[in-house]
């Protein structure tokens, strides 16, 4: 299995592309081993002295490594656990614990229109940087959101909500006064 990586805008998170689909569904975010248990792969991950966080997209898992240590000696480490995971046949997540929770009660249209948007423009090219954006919620004026993956912590994920995202949802839906992270 050949298993590409990119770096990401992010200098602290590597994304890693194997050849096949991680989530099938949704994306996992995972910031510590007890977070991790639900997912083989994430568990294996953090057995890799220097792993802060993981974030399993569809196709992609982005790992973001503690300040001090070096990407030039943990990505050999990293590629290797990946594809002893690969190779064990195991679930990346376990299937009765894998998906978010149901049940969401009616979305009001400006809301609707919000998650459309994030759906067909937003996440797109946050993925391509090894992230992820969750909406949570839309509240006098302002949509809450949360950055996830690469995109978490990075430098600029300050500047792409504020002039990218911002910019792009008060543009279509003149309702929105501001986009802020969720805290």
């Amino acid at each position: 299995m050949f298993i590409q990586t990119e770096a990401t805008p992010n200098p602290s998170t590597l994304k890693f592309i194997p050849e096949q689909t991680i989530m099938a569904q949704g994306t996992a975010n995972f910031n510590d081993k007890s977070s991790a248990a639900r997912s083989p792969l994430a568990t294996r991950l953090f057995d890799v002295e220097g792993v802060d966080s993981i974030f399993l997209g569809s196709d992609f898992i982005t790992v973001t490594k503690e300040d001090d240590k070096d990407w030039q000696i943990m990505k050999p480490m990293v590629l290797e656990a990946l594809m002893n995971h690969f190779n064990s046949g195991e679930a990346v997540v376990k299937e009765d614990e894998a998906g978010d929770a149901a049940g969401e009660d009616e979305d009001s249209e400006i809301v609707k229109q919000i998650k459309e948007l994030l759906e067909t423009r937003v996440r797109p090219a946050v993925a391509q940087d090894g992230g992820d954006i969750i909406f949570h919620k839309f509240e006098d004026g302002i949509v809450y959101l949360t950055m996830m993956g690469a995109c978490s912590g990075c430098p600029s994920s300050g500047a792409t909500l504020k002039h990218g995202i911002e910019n792009m949802l008060r543009y279509y839906i003149p309702e929105i006064t501001e986009v802020r992270e969720a805290v």
